[in-house]
């Protein structure tokens, strides 16, 4: 099942999202969402819904992780699972680090999520530099091998990046002048 926006908004307040996840998480979408409608106008074969769901969950297990020490991606794919988002489970599972991907294959609303989510750090749309510097300095923890993980995962979404845009109208440094016009996502403004 695919949640409708208010119910993605009643799951964040069911596990108890932080505040400022909670707009990470939306902002996250508004690109989700901005992607998936360009590469559906370009008749790719993509849910709008499904995508923006996606991003709007991405981080509903961030919360339990940071109690718990786990991966916030494996625990929000289980509550996805516990709550019947049978179709939004994997999107979660993945928008960290993608396990499959192949430049020449279908799009799919994971590819979506998981370049949405680098692109947004805080609430604001940064480039995929300023994002990996970020994300280097929070979590390498100064572990060279941790490092390349990271560097590589962007590398990875570069990739994604370009196979994306290829098919859209705009291009990536368009995203965040496009996305600041957008209402934020809600049950009635879905078009």
């Amino acid at each position: 099942m695919v949640p409708s926006i208010q119910e993605c908004y009643q799951l964040m307040d069911a596990y108890r999202m932080l505040d400022n996840i909670r707009a990470h998480s939306v902002v996250v979408a508004k690109v989700a969402r901005l992607i998936a409608q360009g590469l559906q106008q370009a008749n790719i074969d993509i849910s709008v819904e499904t995508a923006t769901a996606g991003a709007l969950l991405h981080d509903i297990g961030k919360t339990a992780s940071l109690q718990s020490g786990g991966d916030h991606s494996e625990i929000g794919r289980e509550i996805c699972l516990k709550n019947h988002l049978d179709e939004i489970a994997p999107i979660v599972a993945e928008h960290v680090r993608l396990k499959e991907y192949a430049e020449n294959g279908d799009y799919s609303e994971k590819e979506i999520v998981f370049y949405a989510d680098k692109r947004v750090n805080h609430d604001q749309i940064v480039s995929l530099n300023e994002r990996l510097a970020y994300i280097l300095d929070r979590y390498s923890r100064g572990q060279e091998q941790l490092s390349r993980a990271i560097k590589k995962n962007f590398f990875l979404c570069r990739q994604v990046q370009d196979k994306l845009f290829r098919m859209l109208p705009f291009s990536p440094e368009c995203l965040s002048r496009m996305v600041a016009g957008c209402p934020p996502p809600r049950e009635v403004s879905l078009d």
